[in-house]
């Protein structure tokens, strides 16, 4: 029998993401328990999500830290406080340290609204349509010190359609990261991933 993952969860905002990980793990059983989920906004709306699945919600408020540093630090200890295989983020807006990225290498993982390596940063479906793309998508990746630029866990591809707007093509997008992000995270927590020359490699189910 697996012995259970823990899982640390961070989120910024309404956390639509962390409630379709948080409902796969229960309803697919994964041998994995989400320990917690970390807000550096404390009026986050995710954190009440959270709290009605049971989970602890903790503010690590950003605004109280002035250095960059000083936060990543506290976060690190925060999170470090539940001894987590994996640090999911989920939403969380905030550009991390080096040293903290380093701290969890191999084992922090990220969902970004674009096929990287296109549209790395912000306002990807803007830039989509004003690039006129016909295929835009999510991607999920580990974390590296590079912003969007960690190995490529999962894709999934949406296409452009000609009256589509900031709003509609987000929409469709974020319908595929609650699906590709709890696969990822589940094929981690079943030991399924591994990483060889930057390339990550997905084995099959047992």
């Amino acid at each position: 029998m697996r012995a259970m993952k823990k899982i640390v969860i961070l989120i910024s905002g309404r956390g639509s993401n962390m409630d379709a990980i948080l409902r796969a793990a229960r309803d697919e059983k994964w041998p994995a328990q989400v320990a917690a989920v970390i807000s550096n906004r404390a009026d986050a709306p995710g954190l009440a999500v959270a709290q009605a699945h049971g989970i602890p919600a903790i503010v690590v408020a950003s605004v109280s830290y002035p250095e960059r540093e000083a936060f990543d630090a506290e976060l690190q200890r925060t999170i470090d406080s539940f001894s987590p295989d994996l640090v999911v983020l989920a939403g969380f807006m905030r550009i991390l340290t080096a040293g903290f990225v380093a701290h969890y290498a191999g084992r922090m993982l990220n969902v970004h609204p674009s096929l990287l390596p296109s549209f790395t940063g912000l306002a990807t479906h803007r830039r989509a349509l004003e690039t006129g793309v016909k295929i835009h998508g999510a991607t999920v990746h580990f974390v590296t010190a590079e912003l969007d630029h960690g190995p490529i866990v999962a894709q999934a591809a949406v296409s452009v359609l000609p009256d589509d707007d900031e709003q509609t093509l987000s929409a469709r997008v974020l319908e595929q990261e609650h699906i590709i992000y709890p696969h990822a995270i589940r094929c981690f927590v079943e030991g399924r991933l591994s990483v060889r020359d930057g390339i990550v490699r997905i084995a099959d189910a047992r």
